[in-house]
């Protein structure tokens, strides 16, 4: 549930397949993968998907094109922007403190959310503990987590450090921010998601796993982990994944969430000032990425950057987004790469991809 490190019909002409299959081929073939997808769209909205590796390693079988995957952080992408739906409806203050909507919850050392506000969740600048770095994989993949399991493991550990004076990535601030959506709507966070996005921009593959749902609905690539890290790779495809929630508990297709990015960027799915709000980063170390409210900045080699999020979750990562000018490009594997050089090769697929 990172957003890791940093750094439809068959491909048609205009979206130049061979760079980018290539790409995913080495991921396969160089990388050690069992799978890659991508969905690349172009300017003028021809797309095209492609695929890697194999879908089963027990069976060989092919990669569904397109196939479902686990989105991990992207979700949080979807969690900030209905904040920012409820903030242009005057229902949430982006400056207000979280002890607004979440009176007496959010306490422990140093932990104080009356000097905690709704923009610092959203940016990871509140300087909140990571509840991910104290839940074991094999636990995470079997137990069913309630949000409020996640604050209290969060919470018994003390900061990091003040409210705003730095970035640090925690996916407790995205826990605490689907709360808040829930206690403004009084409806469950999975329903604003499916109503104020997957509906209106029409994600047909995308959804909010209902708790106990451990499956992937449709057509999917297995997700593997190594586990030792440098053991043989194992089926991870079933899991709970509700230690993700508000911050990493979504299912997608890469095509949809091409549709996702591209919507956002066009103003369908924010008020100008929440988009411009959530446009506005601050740096993520001295990668050239900036983090935005849930969105993240990054570099492309061709000049300017494009807007995305990134996420992985046992069996699955993702990396990819949109730019200004309408590309847009995701790109999955199914195991999480345990080196840095296999990101940074996936990274590069992606800036392939829209820089094609």
């Amino acid at each position: 549930m990172t957003m890791g490190a940093l750094a439809p019909p068959a491909a048609s002409a205009a979206v130049r397949p061979g760079t980018v299959q290539q790409g995913l081929n080495a991921l396969v073939r160089s990388d050690g993968l069992p799978a890659a997808l991508a969905s690349v769209k172009d300017r003028a909205g021809r797309a095209g998907t492609y695929t890697a590796g194999v879908g089963d390693l027990a069976t060989g079988s092919k990669v569904p094109r397109d196939g479902q995957v686990r989105i991990g952080s992207n979700t949080k992408t979807f969690t900030a922007v209905v904040v920012l739906q409820l903030v242009g409806e005057g229902k949430i203050g982006l400056d207000e403190p979280v002890d607004t909507y979440l009176p007496g919850l959010v306490r422990g050392e140093g932990i104080d959310g009356r000097r905690i506000t709704v923009r610092q969740l959203l940016q990871h600048t509140s300087g909140l503990p990571d509840y991910v770095d104290y839940i074991e994989d094999a636990t995470m993949r079997h137990r069913y987590f309630d949000p409020r399991d996640l604050l209290d493991i969060a919470f018994q550990h003390k900061a990091h450090f003040t409210p705003g004076a730095k970035f640090e990535y925690s996916s407790t601030n995205y826990v605490l921010a689907g709360l808040i959506v829930q206690k403004v709507t009084g409806r469950p966070l999975a329903e604003e998601i499916d109503q104020r996005i997957v509906q209106r921009v029409g994600l047909r593959h995308t959804y909010f796993p209902a708790p106990g749902d451990r499956t992937i609905r449709e057509p999917h690539p297995k997700g593997y982990q190594r586990d030792p890290a440098g053991g043989p790779l194992r089926d991870i495809t079933e899991l709970d994944p509700s230690a993700g929630w508000a911050a990493g508990q979504m299912t997608s297709t890469n095509s949809d969430l091409n549709t996702f990015f591209t919507a956002l960027l066009t103003g369908r799915l924010l008020p100008a000032a929440q988009l411009a709000q959530m446009r506005t980063t601050v740096p993520i170390g001295n990668t050239g990425a900036g983090y935005g409210l849930g969105l993240i900045s990054r570099p492309l080699s061709c000049g300017g950057v494009y807007w995305g999020h990134g996420g992985d979750i046992p069996g699955y990562e993702t990396r990819g987004g949109a730019t200004d000018d309408g590309r847009a490009a995701n790109i999955a594997v199914t195991s999480i790469p345990t080196d840095e050089a296999a990101t940074k090769h996936l990274e590069s697929v992606v800036d392939t991809a829209l820089c094609r």
